[in-house]
């Protein structure tokens, strides 16, 4: 980290305890108290199964994360993300410290720009970040306990002087090798990876591509596409194959395997697995987490 992300370091968060897989999941994120329950449950056999980390889906507060938190004793759990513009600056700073206090050293608030088409206030977003950043370093939020979203070069080294590392969403192995070079040695890179445990192609491919549609409406992931050398052309029609088979790991065990294991090879330090089914985003699919565990061992 820069000089200036030192001078608001904190005890920090050691690459050994994030692990190096975790779960990335929209249904552990809820604000229905009756579903605290099943989220702790969730959580505590996450943690059995040897997870290291959970990623809070959606637009997600610091406090989504206390269910978690109170039901384990290891996990790290983590927002992914908040949203700068949903959540002001002060509220997560007071979230973090609320959270840190009650569970120190187990949080990590992840945060991100979101989408124009998400956030009417959509303006200037990497100044925006910058100035939430400076909000927090004021709060005393520890810049090595949050992470950032971060795709292009710029968040990149924002992430890489102003914070513990980057959470990049929806990419490929050679966007993570890309990053590393960006970032250097010591910063986190933590990609969220899309896992559909199906080994048909035609159906696996038709999962990610429900998955993926709404992401192709949305410019900051489409450039980045591009930037890594996909086409217009695989843009269209939910996706090319060459596309889905980019993004998502789809088929047996040894090929679902082997797709993590490109992301590690080319410089992550963690991989969170979102599970992508025909279900619905809220559920949670204890028994692919199951199933991943034991084939990642």
């Amino acid at each position: 980290m820069s000089e200036s992300a030192d001078s608001t370091s904190g005890t920090g968060i050691s690459k050994e305890a994030i692990g190096r897989y975790g779960v990335w999941s929209i249904g552990l994120r809820s604000d229905d108290p009756a579903r605290r329950g099943e989220i702790a449950q969730a959580a505590a056999e996450l943690e059995e199964l040897g997870y290291g980390t959970a990623w809070l889906g959606g637009s997600s507060a610091p406090l989504n994360a206390l269910p978690l938190l109170e039901s384990t004793s290891r996990l790290i759990v983590a927002t992914s993300i908040t949203s700068i513009w949903q959540h002001n600056a002060a509220a997560s700073a007071g979230g973090y410290s609320d959270v840190d206090a009650a569970h120190p050293g187990r949080f990590l608030l992840g945060l991100g720009m979101s989408h124009a088409k998400l956030a009417e206030q959509y303006r200037r977003p990497l100044s925006a970040l910058v100035a939430y950043l400076y909000e927090l370093d004021g709060a005393g939020v520890p810049a090595d306990r949050r992470v950032l979203a971060a795709l292009g070069p710029k968040a990149l080294m924002l992430s890489r002087d102003r914070s513990l590392g980057a959470i990049p969403y929806l990419t490929t192995p050679e966007h993570t090798a890309h990053s590393r070079e960006l970032l250097g040695a010591e910063p986190l890179l933590a990609p969220e990876l899309g896992v559909v445990l199906e080994s048909d192609p035609s159906r696996a491919r038709a999962l990610a591509r429900e998955h993926l549609a709404f992401y192709l409406t949305l410019p900051n992931y489409t450039n980045n596409f591009k930037r890594l050398g996909f086409t217009e052309e695989d843009l269209r029609d939910g996706g090319s194959d060459r596309l889905i088979d980019a993004l998502y790991a789809w088929g047996d065990d040894d090929r679902v395997r082997g797709h993590v294991d490109a992301f590690l090879d080319a410089g992550a330090d963690h991989v969170a697995l979102q599970v992508v089914d025909d279900n619905a985003p809220e559920d949670l699919p204890r028994e692919a987490w199951r199933r991943l565990a034991d084939l990642l061992g």
